[in-house]
């Protein structure tokens, strides 16, 4: 049977570990790796200091490229506007071996908001 996104997007946060900004905040200074998977006109409007743009539509294809995600232990925060397409991107990005992987619950915009 068919699912929507929304039971796609439920899945997906229902497989990953999601953090509130606050937990963001202290991994960021902690010097994890921020993914942003924003289209890149989102991303033009600005994103978490030294993250990394790449988009959802290409997260598989372009994160093992990466220099920035080269070490697949390293703690890596994936985000998005608001929390939908970062923990699909989590969960992919775990499938494909990377091993502390988070989303940001509320994304970019809880993010910004605080």
């Amino acid at each position: 049977m068919a699912k929507t996104v929304e039971e796609l997007v439920k899945e997906a946060r229902a497989a990953v570990t999601e953090v509130d900004v606050a937990r963001a905040r202290e991994l960021h200074q902690s010097g994890a790796t921020f993914v942003d998977v924003r289209e890149p006109a989102e991303c033009d409007k600005g994103t978490v200091d030294g993250a990394v743009c790449i988009p959802r539509g290409v997260l598989e294809w372009k994160a093992g490229a990466e220099p920035k995600l080269a070490d697949r232990g390293a703690p890596v925060v994936v985000y998005c506007q608001s929390g939908g397409r970062s923990a699909m991107a989590a969960r992919a990005l775990g499938e494909m071996g990377w091993t502390n992987v988070v989303s940001l619950a509320g994304g970019y915009g809880a993010w910004s908001a605080e």
